[in-house]
């Protein structure tokens, strides 16, 4: 694989809640973004009557494309977060289309599906990430997931040993969540956190039962004061897990659980991470398709390098031009 660029922040940018907060802050994409603003809106077919939310940017008729990048946001992102925003903006400057899909219940997407979103459902997004391949009109296409995106990321990478997406010539995962329970703990656990988590999914779930009042009573659940309590009561009124635990464990990557991943596949995290425990990526147990990159800095979602410039932004656009050449 082609060498990633090194990361070394200021050292006013070394703080990883400053880096976490700064990464979402709404002020870094500020300024024109010809990405966005050439954006069609799109549904996509996922199959079994699921539709989600998407926005492709294809390139200037006449211009010379690199490819296709399909962007995945974090959980209770959306597709118009900072850094899917930020990321696509410079992807999209470097000559890739770009298309940043919605997962189920973000974004403006509530009332497309009744039923609700669950972190586990992996058949509609790689069935979506496998119609919006088709965009690419034979170039070559990449998949980068942010967060609870990088999860869905990594289980779309290693599905594709049994089912590949023509095309797909590299997977980028970004700050993901690898031991879901734990990392529901550690939000808990911190307060800014976790008043930030518990407002947007309260949001989210509120505008849910708006739209569809006649399925849905989160009253008593938007009351909860933790991540835990709110997912305890909605999976036993709403799912069939049986608990917490069987419910993440479906979408845990630990120990080999990217071992058979095949496609080439880049893992980047921090070392300082406050969400996502650094110890469960040193005991990955990866083939020789997965690099695994571990910074010193860099929070969650992060690596700033000045208040406006992420190290991902111009990482991911390296790397999929190298590869893409390469193919």
């Amino acid at each position: 694989m082609e060498p990633l660029p090194a990361f070394s922040p200021p050292v006013w940018l070394r703080n990883a809640l400053v880096q976490t907060v700064l990464a979402s802050s709404g002020l870094r994409a500020l300024g024109a973004n010809p990405m966005a603003a050439v954006a069609r809106e799109t549904i996509v077919d996922a199959g079994r009557g699921v539709r989600l939310l998407g926005f492709h940017s294809p390139q200037p008729e006449g211009k010379s494309r690199r490819g296709l990048v399909v962007l995945l946001h974090g959980w209770e992102g959306s597709a118009d977060s900072t850094y899917i925003l930020a990321t696509g903006r410079r992807l999209y400057a470097d000559g890739f289309d770009v298309f940043r899909l919605n997962l189920r219940d973000h974004g403006q997407s509530h009332h497309l599906n009744e039923a609700l979103f669950y972190a586990t459902l992996l058949d509609e997004v790689f069935s979506a990430v496998r119609q919006v391949s088709r965009l690419a009109r034979g170039a070559p296409v990449f998949l980068a997931g942010f967060s609870l995106g990088g999860n869905f990321a990594l289980r779309i990478a290693r599905r594709c040993a049994q089912e590949p997406i023509e095309g797909l010539r590299h997977v980028a995962a970004i700050s993901p969540v690898l031991n879901p329970e734990k990392v529901t703990d550690r939000i808990d656990g911190h307060p800014l956190l976790r008043r930030y988590f518990i407002r947007k999914w309260r949001r989210s779930l509120a505008m849910k039962q708006q739209l569809f009042p006649e399925r849905y009573d989160f009253r008593d659940i938007l009351q909860l004061p933790t991540l835990r309590r709110m997912t305890e009561r909605l999976l036993d009124r709403y799912s069939p897990y049986g608990s917490c635990r069987a419910y993440f464990l479906e979408y845990t990557l630990l120990g080999d659980a990217l071992r058979c991943v095949e496609v080439p596949t880049t893992v980047v995290t921090a070392q300082d991470d406050p969400i996502i425990p650094v110890e469960d990526f040193h005991r990955l147990e990866t083939g020789p398709a997965v690099r695994l990159k571990i910074h010193r800095h860099g929070g969650h979602n992060g690596f700033l390098e000045t208040f406006r410039s992420s190290w991902c932004e111009h990482a991911l656009a390296s790397l999929f031009r190298c590869t893409g050449e390469a193919g």
